[in-house]
């Protein structure tokens, strides 16, 4: 992995930021709280009734060929696989056993994708109840209309910051069809604008939690590592995004790879090199190696056991959802505000999705 060009323009130059942003990916990473009311007025407006039945399902399948959809539903088998009384499968395609007491969510952005119309009709056709979390038109549409429920995007939003609307439709589909699972997708919503308003390019560096990750992320080969299925998962989206939105490539692991690597001196200068560094003449001998920053992703209840176990460790960042200033803008000052409450997990991964796009944004920016 190579570091990234020299910036040109400074995190805290707001209106650099700004100019530079001639795509809108400010605004687009900033949709995510909007998303997640879209999916909460559809679920308050009855589009999902049909789902509803005395008999909770066998199972939950999620069929989603790529990107954001699949990761969508591989966090959600992670996060409340355990806990939602039906197992939830993640699959490329309906599985031969699914039938009538199963509940088929069709999730992706191509209404034409075959892997997602071929699995929609086998559902329909087998009698399972079927969610369409995709545009519904063309072949979609003509394979399930009226005998599926359709969840379409209601706002325009780039693909590569959809997650969270995956996210919503279904924890919005697990609020109807299993019983004691409720979805507060309205304090979901909120908690979202909060951190993408404490991410706005109006913030300075020393109040922005992504700022803060872009610019720890500068001159640095960079390792996202989590230490559950969830944070794992979250570990890779960040590397995807980094990639499609920064354009810079960064790597995923576990967090038990890591500390194993890092013990072995991967990543880490020489005490000489240290002392050397600074008679370094790139014109002559050339740039030094870069080193590597790791960032852990946890969730905030995990934080005091994972900071204890990477005490003494290098270049080892810790995330989490609830790491962010304690600070808030009323009016046009800031001020002290009380501490976030532990949210649920799968509101604390949503938070952390939309820090880590934002911060990709932000790698990108600063390149103008």
């Amino acid at each position: 992995m190579n570091a990234t060009s020299a910036a040109v323009v400074d995190l805290d130059d707001a209106d650099g930021l700004l100019g530079a942003d001639r795509l809108g990916l400010l605004r687009a990473a900033s949709m995510a709280g909007a998303q997640v009311r879209a999916a909460a007025a559809a679920l308050d407006e009855g589009d999902l009734e049909e789902l509803r039945s005395d008999v909770p399902p066998r199972t939950v399948v999620w069929v989603a060929g790529r990107g954001n959809a699949d990761t969508a539903g591989t966090l959600l088998a992670a996060v409340l696989g355990g806990s939602v009384g039906a197992p939830i499968v993640v699959a490329a395609e309906a599985p031969p056993w699914i039938g009538a007491l199963d509940v088929l969510v069709v999730a992706g952005d191509d209404a034409g994708d075959p892997a997602l119309v071929a699995a929609a009709a086998t559902g329909v056709r087998r009698g399972a109840r079927v969610v369409v979390v995709a545009p519904f038109e063309g072949p979609l549409r003509d394979a399930t209309a009226g005998r599926s429920v359709a969840l379409p995007p209601r706002l325009p939003v780039p693909d590569d910051f959809t997650l969270v609307r995956y996210l919503a439709a279904g924890l919005a589909v697990l609020d109807v069809i299993t019983p004691g699972v409720r979805a507060d997708l309205a304090g979901l919503a909120d908690e979202l604008d909060a951190e993408a308003f404490r991410n706005s390019a109006g913030r300075d560096l020393f109040t922005n939690p992504a700022k803060a990750l872009a610019n720890q992320m500068s001159g640095r080969d960079v390792v996202f590592a989590g230490d559950t299925a969830a944070t794992l998962i979250l570990a890779r989206h960040a590397c995807t995004v980094m990639l499609r939105i920064a354009h810079q490539t960064v790597a995923a692991a576990g967090l038990a790879d890591v500390l194993t690597a890092i013990g072995t001196g991967w990543g880490r200068g020489t005490g000489a090199d240290d002392a050397l560094s600074i008679f370094h003449d790139e014109q002559i001998e050339g740039p030094l190696p870069a080193r590597t920053r790791t960032f852990v992703l946890t969730a905030d209840a995990d934080r005091p056991a994972i900071s204890a176990r990477l005490r003494g460790f290098d270049d080892v960042n810790v995330v989490n959802a609830d790491d962010v200033p304690d600070v808030e803008v009323a009016g046009d000052e800031p001020g002290p505000v009380p501490a976030r409450g532990p949210g649920r997990p799968e509101q604390q991964l949503a938070l952390l999705a939309v820090r880590l796009e934002m911060a990709a944004v932000y790698r990108r920016l600063v390149r103008g």
